[in-house]
């Protein structure tokens, strides 16, 4: 699982300088987990997305953004509370989701929002 910096989340995922409307720049549908390293559920839930990248290989792109590290990119997207998680189709409007979602919620979402099975 990648981490993104505020350049690499430019180049793969949106470019919020140059563009005021979503536009997406990634090859595949991804997810991005907002979290910092003190933050209880973000750890929970760290380990479901290392499985799920594995399972959904090829098929979507889970991402990381340490909101300590990245503070600028959490506050282009709002980020109030951790974990969040942006779900990224490839056509569609991004979607948030707060907290740590169980395995069969991010499957459902993967499947709902990512068009991913």
């Amino acid at each position: 699982m990648e981490h993104l910096t505020k350049d690499t989340f430019i180049k793969k995922v949106f470019n919020f300088e140059k563009n005021k409307d979503w536009k997406f720049e990634g090859e595949l549908p991804c997810v991005i987990d907002f979290y910092a390293d003190w933050c209880g559920p973000c750890k929970m839930v760290a380990p479901v997305l290392e499985e799920l990248s594995e399972k959904y290989d090829g098929k979507l792109n889970i991402y990381k953004v340490d909101t300590e590290d990245q503070q600028e990119l959490a506050a282009a997207f709002g980020i109030r509370s951790i974990p969040s998680i942006l779900f990224c189709p490839k056509e569609d409007k991004p979607q948030m989701a707060q907290g740590a979602l169980p395995k069969d919620s991010l499957v459902k979402a993967f499947k709902d929002i990512l068009n991913v099975e």
